[in-house]
Formats: C-alpha cells, sequence, structure tokens
C-alpha cells in the first residue's frame, strides 16, 4: 500500500528536482512558458508531526496513551497557462501505545480518542498507515480558481478537522471565485477520506466509519454500508458590507439523504473592538433520509432540525474575548456526519460535539491572548452544555449526559535553528452534570474524563 500510494508524490519530486541536476547553462535557457518550467519551479513542502495523547477516564474505568509520528510530502507545480497540478501523501507510525483493540471489561466500550491517531478500521495497524492525500489538477482564471480531483476544503459542515494526525480531505470538483466583497465557493463531491482513515470511501460508504450511536427508538444504529448516496452539492457565499457586517450563506445537499442550510451574519461595531454575531440553521431528510429501510438509515424520514446560536465579544490585536451561546430545538437531532466535519456552532470546543442531538442548551465562554514577542498564544474554554436526558433516544443519539468542559490550549512556535517547529498543549476535562443511572457506558470517554494532548509540528 505505501508503494502504491506515494509513487505519484515520488514522480512529481523527481520532477521539481530535476533542475538541480541540471547543467547551468541548460537550465538558464529553459523556456520559462514551458511545461518542463512548470515542473522545475514547482513548490515542495515537507511535514512531519508528533502527537501524544491520554485518556484519564473515571476510577474503575480503563485508561488510554498512545504515541503516533508521521511524516508528509506535497509537491505543487507552478502555474502552466493557468494550470496547476498538486500531488501530496502522509504516512503514520504507531510508536508506543495501550491496547486500541481491547474494550474496557465493565463496560465493553471500544477506545474513542487515542485509535484516531491511527487507522480506526484497523487498529492493529502500527506500520503501514498511509494515504494519498491529495492528487489535483487546478485551474486559475483572474480570481476564480477551480480545482478536480483529491483535495483539502474548508466549509461549515465539511471540513479538516484537524485533531488528529492528518485531517479529512475530499475528491470533487470545486470552485474559489471572488469579486470585491463577495467571495464564492462550493462544487460537487463524489468521494471523502475522512480523518483517521487510509481509504477513499464514497459519498454513502463514508457515513457510518465512526461509530453509529443509537436510533430514535433506542436500538444500535445499522446505516454502515447501507446509505444510497452518490454526491453532495455543497455551496456558498460570503459578502463583507463596508459597515463591518459579513454575511454567509450556505446549502449542502446530499443525495438522497439530507439536505442543510446556513446562514450567519457577523458584526464588527464601527472603530471598536466589539463584535456580535448570529447564526442559523436549519436541516431536513430527503426521500427515506439514505435507505428505504428505516432501520438501515441515516436519518429518519421526515426527520427536521433547527438550531440558532451567537456570540459577543471584544477582539484587539492580542486578545479575543467571547462569551457565546447556541440551541438546537427539540424539533429533532441536528446529523452531520462526524466523518466529514467538525460542528459549525459558536459554542464548539476540540474534544467533543454537539452533533447528533436536539433539546441542546449550549453556552461557552472563550479567552484568547497572544504574545507575538515571545511566540506564544494561549486558549481557555469554559463550556456547560445542557442535552437530552440520556434515556431519551429520540433526541440524544450517543448516550452522552449534559457536561460541561474547560479547554487549555498553549502554543508556542520556535524560532533560529528550530524555526519551522511549533509545539501545543492541550488540555481538557469534561464534568458530568447530567444523570448517568450508574451505568458507565454513559461515562467512559465521554465525562468525568480529563484529555491530556502534546503536539509538536515541522514544517518547511
Amino acid at each position: 500500500m505505501l508503494v502504491k500510494n506515494t509513487a505519484a508524490i515520488l514522480l512529481f519530486c523527481l520532477l521539481s528536482s530535476s533542475a538541480s541536476a541540471m547543467p547551468e547553462k541548460e537550465a538558464n535557457v529553459i523556456d520559462s512558458n514551458s511545461l518542463r518550467a512548470a515542473f522545475i519551479n514547482g513548490k515542495t513542502e515537507v511535514r512531519f508531526r508528533y502527537f501524544l495523547m491520554i485518556t484519564d477516564n473515571k476510577k474503575g474505568l480503563t485508561d488510554y496513551y498512545a504515541n503516533a509520528v508521521g511524516g508528509g510530502l506535497k509537491y505543487e507545480t507552478a502555474k502552466f497557462h493557468g494550470f496547476q497540478a498538486g500531488v501530496g501523501g502522509f504516512f503514520i507510525f504507531n510508536i508506543g501505545s495501550s491496547n486500541l483493540n481491547q474494550p474496557d471489561a465493565a463496560t465493553k466500550q471500544m477506545n474513542r480518542y487515542e485509535i484516531g491517531l491511527f487507522d480506526i478500521e484497523n487498529a492493529s495497524n502500527k506500520n503501514d498507515i498511509d494515504r494519498l492525500e491529495e492528487l489535483y489538477l487546478k485551474y486559475h482564471f483572474k480570481k476564480t480558481t477551480v480545482s478536480a480531483g483529491k483535495q483539502i476544503i474548508n466549509t461549515p459542515f465539511i471540513n479538516q478537522q484537524d485533531g488528529r494526525m492528518r485531517p479529512t480531505g475530499v475528491e470533487g470538483i470545486w470552485l474559489n471565485a471572488t469579486h470585491k466583497k463577495t467571495k464564492w465557493e462550493g462544487g460537487i463531491l463524489w468521494g471523502i477520506s475522512p480523518r483517521s482513515t487510509v481509504r477513499w470511501f464514497n459519498i454513502g460508504a463514508s457515513i457510518g466509519v465512526y461509530p453509529q450511536g443509537i436510533r430514535e427508538n433506542g436500538q444500535a444504529a445499522n446505516y454502515k454500508d447501507h446509505i444510497n448516496s452518490r454526491a453532495v452539492l455543497l455551496g456558498g457565499i460570503t459578502h463583507d458590507f463596508n459597515n463591518g457586517l459579513k454575511v454567509q450563506l450556505w446549502e449542502q445537499w446530499t443525495e438522497n439523504v439530507f439536505n442543510t442550510l446556513l446562514l450567519q451574519m457577523d458584526k464588527k461595531w464601527g472603530s471598536s473592538s466589539f463584535y456580535t454575531g448570529i447564526q442559523g440553521i436549519l436541516q431536513h431528510a430527503i426521500n427515506d433520509g439514505g435507505n428505504a429501510d428505516q432501520s438501515k438509515t441515516y436519518i429518519q424520514k421526515g426527520n427536521t432540525a433547527l438550531s440558532f446560536g451567537a456570540t459577543t465579544g471584544w477582539k484587539n490585536k492580542n486578545t479575543d474575548l467571547s462569551f457565546n451561546y447556541n440551541r438546537i430545538t427539540e424539533r429533532g437531532r441536528y446529523l452531520m456526519p462526524r466523518e466529514w466535519g467538525r460542528d459549525p456552532f459558536y459554542t464548539f470546543l476540540p474534544r467533543e460535539r454537539n452533533e447528533g442531538f436536539g433539546d441542546v442548551h449550549a453556552t461557552m465562554f472563550k479567552f484568547k491572548q497572544i504574545f507575538p514577542r515571545q511566540h506564544f498564544q494561549t486558549m481557555i474554554g469554559l463550556g456547560y452544555y445542557a442535552l437530552p436526558d440520556v434515556t431519551d433516544t429520540r433526541l440524544n443519539k450517543y448516550g452522552m449526559p449534559s457536561y460541561s468542559q474547560i479547554n487549555i490550549d498553549i502554543q508556542y512556535s520556535f524560532t533560529g535553528a528550530l524555526h519551522g517547529m511549533s509545539a501545543e498543549l492541550l488540555y481538557v476535562y469534561k464534568g458530568q452534570e447530567g444523570n448517568s443511572y450508574d451505568n458507565n457506558k454513559y461515562v467512559i470517554h465521554k465525562v468525568n474524563t480529563s484529555l491530556f494532548n502534546l503536539i509538536l509540528n515541522y514544517h518547511f
């Protein structure tokens, strides 16, 4: 697999390095408009990443740890008559971890966090964890680009969610266009490679790679490999007004499954540092929600969901202080495949999500401070998330009790001889606020849990 997935990368890199192997006189006579010049003048990026993750669960439940190290290579040609080609991949090694195949003895629950550093489909694989992440052809026209192939995008619903070793990738055709203060983004996607996997899946097969939770009737969900969907149509428009108002409108249509619409407005108030924002999300099932057999569908036929939220804060060059709120109504579960990206809510904090729930009240306070001279920044997040009771299976897909969450994130960028290296230390504690009925399956990896993350990145 490693040879197969990296052959294209090696080919591009050999072509890109050919300039250094040519005699100086020959290099000087190359036509700058030639295809060869586009390869010679291309850009190569190299990345290395180390990740230590530790989960300290409630006393009596299994604790876990993992050490992952990996590296990646990407090459992109220079422009040739408006065209560019790019290819990139990444490899990962498990260099020392708990037994991630062994469930907790008391609850029979599997590991949740550390397994995501590797291949969640094969936790015993420690050496052959590699993926061809990008392989695309891009065309530039004025302030417009169109990319076709494997690539990485960032939208409210499908995004990198890069909280493990590598981000989520997509395959399809993607457009970015800018005109004055308006930006259009969108395209058609037919493949996804979720974070923590090494394979590429069609749209239907990508739904259910992660744990599936339970159906509204309380039975185990069974939609993995049963969703009939070939494509996602996704588009967004963002406009910046002269008065400091930014408006975003996004729509995501997933064939035969669901449609989701997002409207968000963020406002900076005059010359002050104050800002506010509001967001609304409306979602409804399409046809049978993915499968005519409702025991194997992703979203129940006729299901709708409504979410709305707001933020207010104060921000200058180095400080950002905000208070955030989000509400998912009791109308139904808000659903978005966790394989595709993280929540777009103002109240999102890394290492937990509110996807899969209805009747949610979430509040979150966040403080971020940058120390530019010290090349250092810190973020503190405090959140309270009131969820439906764990026995309310209609609105609680993952059996998660209400919880409080504390995030402390410290990042440092090295200079001098270690320029290009950065370090991040993230501590997360999730406290139990809802009733677990003395059943630890509602506790392990969810509440009364501390998470420790140390990440080192180096790129050039």
